[in-house]
């Protein structure tokens, strides 16, 4: 039927492109995209060719409209660059606009992003709470941390890699050291879902700010921030933070993580350090 259908596309693996979404991709009449070089490759992936249309924040109100008045007769597709539209993403103007018109509207659920890191996270998933990309500025990102501090719900937010340090640093400071994880390259072959305190975790990326994009998941108010773990448990942990960081850092992060002394993760780290 005409009308304009939201489109969920992979995040990383191809393969995660539902039946239903391709079929959708491959019949429409014309595609919204955030960035249409990255649709088209995916539609190069399908083997099929779509007149795609840019839309994206900046977009003007003209190009909406135009895309509203198509879906009176045509499908339409709306699409984002990955994963689900309008999460974090631009086109709920084009939604309610669409509705306001008396378009049908459908919707193609398939990957996300920040659902993925919330099911590899290991925190409380019956509340959560997705508060997007902080604010780059120190300001403004610590009066939207003050904000989510009295939310009794995991907190779900994305960042970018040369941020993530120093993000984690100031959600340290305005939430105190909850446990938390970073989640980055979901389903691409070096997907990773590092777990953690948010001290831990600032030290570990405030140096070394990994490539890609991010999904920072964090435990409520009051979940405990120390894992419960065996000596092995933590050598292994210690022999990871090792590969990364000095002696004293590895040993600093590790023991705030499972709640140990930090005189004796450190003494256990300078034997695994020398080979022992």
């Amino acid at each position: 039927m005409p009308g304009l259908y939201i489109v969920a596309t992979p995040i990383g693996n191809l393969g995660d492109l539902t039946l239903r979404a391709a079929a959708l991709l491959k019949s429409a009449d014309v595609i919204a995209a955030e960035d249409t070089r990255v649709t088209a490759k995916l539609l190069r992936h399908l083997g099929t060719k779509v007149p795609l249309v840019s839309y994206h924040d900046h977009s003007d109100e003209a190009v909406r409209r135009a895309l509203v008045d198509r879906a009176a007769n045509e499908v339409v597709a709306l699409v984002s660059d990955a994963g689900t539209p309008l999460i974090s993403d631009p086109g709920y103007k084009l939604v309610r606009d669409a509705r306001a018109a008396g378009r049908t509207i459908v919707t193609l659920p398939g990957p996300c992003a920040a659902i993925a890191a919330l099911t590899l996270a290991g925190l409380p998933t019956d509340r959560f709470l997705f508060a997007g990309f902080l604010p780059a500025k120190a300001k403004a990102r610590g009066e939207a941390i003050a904000e989510l501090a009295g939310v009794r719900a995991t907190l779900v937010l994305y960042e970018s890699g040369p941020r993530l340090g120093g993000a984690l640093a100031a959600l340290a400071e305005g939430l105190g050291d909850r446990a938390a994880a970073v989640a980055r390259e979901l389903t691409k072959l070096y997907e990773e879902c590092v777990t953690g305190t948010l001290t831990t975790l600032a030290a570990r990326y405030a140096e070394a700010p990994p490539k890609g994009e991010i999904v920072i998941v964090i435990g409520p108010p009051g979940e405990p921030a120390g894992e419960d773990a065996d000596d092995d448990a933590v050598d292994a942990a210690l022999a990871e933070a090792l590969c990364t960081m000095p002696v004293a850092k590895a040993a600093k992060a590790v023991a705030a993580r499972f709640g140990r002394e930090r005189s004796d993760v450190y003494a256990r780290a300078l034997v695994l350090k020398a080979g022992g």
